[in-house]
């Protein structure tokens, strides 16, 4: 029996479509992602299910996961590897192997079946079994492996692997969605197929989710042909197909521009930034734009909605403090600090990455000693995330505003940031600070779930935000300064605005005008409701770029 029709398919979405990630954030006991992107292809997953689109899901079944976020003795972060075993996932009857690096590799396929978490099937790829050595077993130990081999090993088996696992299984796929280039040996693997590139360009759509480097991977050519990540292709014809005379190094973005029939940029800036970034490559396909979005079903909680429904002010404010205390359950349990529901809480939580500026709130120390000791309309400040465990640079600050919040009794650095501690974090903050440098956030979506929970988005005019923001009625934004600026003088400016903000506008707003904060919090919430609901999204994939 096909997997598609465990969906009993919606006619406006018959197209098959297989969506290729590294990563999907789907249910808290799953640990195969880390982050954004992986949150963003987890409601694509679910969105998918609830409107009964044709839809499966490719993605990795990482042994050891991306890692388990604990705490050292001095309590700075602990990167902690531990197997994980998933018992709900049902083991496929087919038989692939693939050749990195001129070996034959098994790769085994399971099951993820939509009932378990509300989502489009899945199937979860290894090469974690023994009729495979031990080189080859590692490939699927680790999200986004350090080492330039694993990783360039981990593309073949998403790409390649998936590809042939779904025809081992006689599903016909229509479209083959890359989310971000990571699985772009697909491209080739289909080019020895169908024997022409048009062909394959009909059956391939691209995302891209990034203008920062480290997103846009590149690597020597001939490094990549002898891994195999050509399917086999000799060097001359992926030169010729991809347009690459004589470079070196091979830019697996560039490749799926040119391997797909339309890309999407995730935000209307993204979309503007994406087409300025790769004007000068010939030959590539069409960005558009599609604003990423998150499942609403999954991420709001539903007495808040249901208070917003009701015109239930009271209740509102009532459950918002009910959902801060229980996320100060949390801050007590790994601090041993006591948050109080009523005062201002600032959360600021996602991926620890240098240009997101973690410590753009520490950068001026004795004004935040003056913020964060004042007695007078006091705030609560947390942070949560996970840096990349080989970016020291980012350990670094994370392990830095540990040791900056023993001073402080009301400032809480949590580890452990998953579904589950995203999902209280947004629930019971009042602001959600998002702070990185202009043009270079695509989408950042933590904001949007943070919205629908009635929690006011305080962010650079970057991304998601200018498509949504209204300052001082649903959202606060620190205004736009000049992106060619000295890195140096944007975070000057950036973190004066940001501070002057908080003090002259948000803070006497929480504490002296309580019915205008209640109002900027169910504006939130509604301007979250289609917009920025997943919904959205995937039916604009089937009308903008599946069905084009």
């Amino acid at each position: 029996m096909s997997l598609f029709t465990n969906n009993n398919i919606n006619k406006q979405y018959t197209t098959r479509v297989a969506y290729f990630s590294m990563e999907f954030a789907l249910a808290q006991p799953l640990k195969i992602y880390s982050g954004g992107l992986g949150f963003l292809a987890g409601s694509h997953m679910r969105s998918a299910y609830d409107l009964r689109q044709n839809t499966i899901g490719i993605g990795m079944l990482w042994s050891y996961g991306y890692y388990d976020q604990g705490r050292s003795e001095d309590r700075t972060l602990s990167v902690q590897f531990r197997r994980k075993y998933y018992y709900f996932l049902e083991e496929l009857d087919v038989n692939v192997h693939v050749i990195i690096h001129g070996v034959s590799v098994k790769v085994k396929a399971f099951l993820l079946p939509s009932e378990v978490f509300g989502t489009a099937p899945m199937i979860l790829l290894s090469t974690d079994c023994d009729e495979n050595d031990f080189l080859a077993r590692t490939i699927t130990h680790k999200l986004y492996d350090g080492n330039e081999r694993t990783r360039v090993a981990q593309e073949i088996v998403l790409g390649i692997g998936g590809t042939k696992v779904l025809e081992a299984l006689g599903e016909k796929i229509d479209i083959y969605h890359l989310n971000e280039g990571h699985a772009l040996p697909l491209a080739f693997e289909l080019y020895q197929r169908f024997g022409n590139m048009e062909d394959v360009k009909k059956h391939m759509v691209f995302t891209t989710h990034t203008p920062e480097k480290a997103g846009n991977e590149e690597h020597n050519i001939h490094f990549l042909h002898e891994m195999g990540f050509f399917a086999g292709m000799e060097l001359p014809l992926v030169r010729s197909l991809m347009g690459y005379k004589l470079d070196e190094n091979f830019s697996l973005t560039v490749g799926a521009l040119r391997c797909a029939k339309i890309t999407n940029a995730v935000s209307k800036i993204h979309a503007k930034v994406s087409n300025e970034m790769w004007a000068h490559i010939d030959n590539r396909c069409e960005i558009i734009s599609i604003t990423n979005a998150q499942n609403r079903h999954y991420w709001a909680d539903r007495n808040i909605i249901r208070s917003l429904e009701e015109h239930e002010d009271y209740e509102l404010d009532a459950r918002k403090k009910h959902l801060k205390h229980i996320l100060f359950g949390e801050v007590a349990n790994q601090t041993g600090k006591i948050f109080d529901p009523e005062v201002l809480t600032i959360v600021w939580a996602r991926r620890f990455a240098e240009y997101k500026r973690p410590g753009l709130l520490v950068r001026d120390m004795k004004r935040f000693h003056d913020l964060i000791t004042r007695t007078d309309k006091p705030i609560q400040i947390i942070w949560a995330g996970k840096p990349y465990p080989f970016d020291y640079g980012a350990v670094e600050i994370f392990n830095n505003l540990i040791k900056i919040s023993h001073n402080y009794k009301n400032m809480a650095v949590l580890v452990g940031y998953e579904l589950s501690l995203s999902k209280l974090l947004k629930q019971g903050s009042d602001i959600w600070l998002n702070t990185p440098r202009i043009t270079r956030e695509a989408s950042g979506t933590s904001g949007m779930t943070a919205s629908m929970n009635g929690s006011i988005h305080f962010s650079v005019n970057d991304g998601w935000h200018p498509e949504f923001e209204e300052h001082g009625k649903n959202a606060f934004t620190i205004p736009e300064v000049d992106y060619k600026l000295p890195i140096e003088e944007q975070d000057h400016i950036d973190h004066a605005n940001m501070m002057d903000i908080l003090e002259d506008e948000i803070i006497p707003t929480y504490y002296d005008y309580p019915k205008e904060w209640i109002a900027i919090m169910k504006s939130a919430i509604r301007g979250t409701e289609i917009d920025f609901d997943s919904g959205r999204m995937v039916d604009e994939y089937y009308k903008l770029m599946y069905n084009k």
